[in-house]
């Protein structure tokens, strides 16, 4: 239903053709983060894009499709544009597409892709994919992004409370976003760009997309857990035998199992059933329960449920002068979880004298849902034009809003003293262009594995 790539845009666009210089030849058009909510950027997802939907040619039923529905949809369309593109390239498009390592982590207002048309023929083609193109990077970068953020918070806490932050660091943001997602293809792609950051996910669709588009076989980790269904269908009255059945089923020597307690009173199920009735199992299972505080207020209820857990399971001071948990006991906070709250949930739980080393988060539609274009205002402009072989500036440059400034010309990417910045491209000289050609005609010319760019999502760029 959606894989015609030719309707993969907006309906002005097929009116675009008719309306450029006589005479154009090649369009270079950008994608870049301008600022919103954040500073830097972390880039990803271009290469999913490209292996879904560019190196699958576009064929004669797809023409015949989009020409009946725009005609009807009250549109002009480009029939011997398209066919132009499945005769002379076998259906592939004529484009040039560079970009940024994916990965890396730049400040906004740089170029993060650059893409142009390599046909003369085809010179509205570079703008006509802006709106499947813009999407592609626009949301999987952004959610990357509120990924990296909360990492560097917890990372801070982390090294404030812990004796050794590194091993911590992976799991300590969980992806329980995806039944909040608009769609199964937004699972996929937000819940990959998280795992750029974390290790811990229960997004099924990300470790698919992680498999068919970076090579990686397994990108993500979760545990058993129960829900509230699993809890309450015993009744209130077998609440402990619930849990007793948590303990038994999956508390296994070295084995990790989280196990929702506020169905009823959180506070009576962790002094009394966790930290009395069953605690010697606990102890005996040789695993660790992971209690799951899911209602009230994470910043008065997770110290008060650590507390409560020190004073039953006991545990130790580290070198910090930070209490950490009896290794049998952890405590994951699902319910609340934003970029905005974590930072205040892990002050109180620092205040209380715990170390963040006893507490996982979860995070759902804060991770993969609230956020839109908007959230790092990304935007794809034309920037420059050839006409009758010659190179002219394209830009807008609004007197209302100056935040809307466009760039100019042909566009570079580089390393300098002050840090990465964007230039034209004539002005490149002997550096190095950051901006690499990733596809070209139907090719694609770098193909990264997963964990080549995990890590580059932790080095300095």
């Amino acid at each position: 239903m959606f894989n015609n790539l030719i309707l993969n845009t907006d309906s002005y666009k097929a009116s675009h053709f008719l309306q450029y210089p006589t005479g154009s030849e090649i369009i270079s058009a950008y994608v870049e983060a301008r600022g919103g909510q954040f500073k830097q950027a972390l880039f990803f997802g271009l290469q999913a894009f490209i292996k879904h939907y560019l190196l699958q040619p576009i064929t004669r039923s797809d023409i015949d499709e989009a020409e009946a529905l725009l005609l009807a949809h009250g549109e002009p369309f480009n029939r011997a544009g398209w066919d132009y593109i499945v005769n002379h390239y076998n259906g592939y498009l004529p484009i040039e597409i560079s970009a940024l390592p994916e990965g890396v982590v730049v400040p906004t207002k740089n170029a993060l892709v650059q893409v142009h048309n390599t046909d003369p023929q085809l010179f509205w083609l570079t703008t006509y994919l802006e709106t499947a193109l813009l999407r592609a990077i626009w949301y999987p970068t952004t959610v990357a992004t509120v990924s990296w953020q909360v990492k560097q918070i917890i990372a801070n806490y982390l090294n404030q409370t812990c004796d050794n932050p590194a091993p911590e660091l992976p799991f300590k943001l969980h992806d329980f976003g995806s039944r909040g997602t608009s769609s199964l293809e937004s699972a996929a792609l937000g819940g990959l760009a998280h795992l750029v950051n974390f290790q811990g996910t229960d997004t099924v669709s990300a470790l698919l997309a992680a498999r068919k588009y970076y090579g990686a076989e397994m990108a993500g980790f979760s545990i058993p857990a129960a829900e509230h269904s699993t809890i309450t269908s015993w009744g209130r009255e077998h609440e402990a035998d619930a849990y007793a059945n948590m303990v038994q089923q999956f508390a296994k020597p070295g084995k990790l199992v989280a196990v929702v307690s506020d169905s009823y009173d959180i506070y009576h199920a962790v002094s009394d059933i966790w930290g009395q009735q069953l605690r010697e199992q606990v102890l005996e299972s040789g695993g660790t329960v992971v209690i799951r505080p899911d209602s009230g207020d994470p910043a008065t209820v997770v110290p008060a449920v650590l507390e409560r857990l020190y004073a039953s399971f006991g545990g130790t001071i580290n070198q910090k002068g930070f209490k950490v948990l009896n290794p049998a006991v952890r405590v994951i906070q699902g319910d609340g979880i934003d970029i905005d709250s974590i930072g205040g949930i892990l002050e109180s739980i620092k205040a209380a004298g715990f170390s963040t080393e006893n507490v996982a988060f979860g995070m759902g539609a804060g991770l993969l849902q609230k956020v839109n274009r908007d959230t790092l205002s990304f935007a794809m402009k034309a920037s420059a034009i050839r006409i009758q072989g010659q190179w002219q500036d394209v830009y807008k440059q609004p007197i209302t809003d100056p935040g809307k400034n466009s760039k100019r010309g042909r566009l570079a990417v580089v390393r300098t003293a002050e840090g990465i910045k964007t230039i034209r491209l004539e002005e490149l000289k002997e550096q190095e262009n950051l901006l690499r050609p990733v596809f070209k005609n139907g090719v694609l010319l770098i193909d990264e594995p997963f964990d080549v760019i995990r890590a580059r999502s932790g080095e300095s760029f």
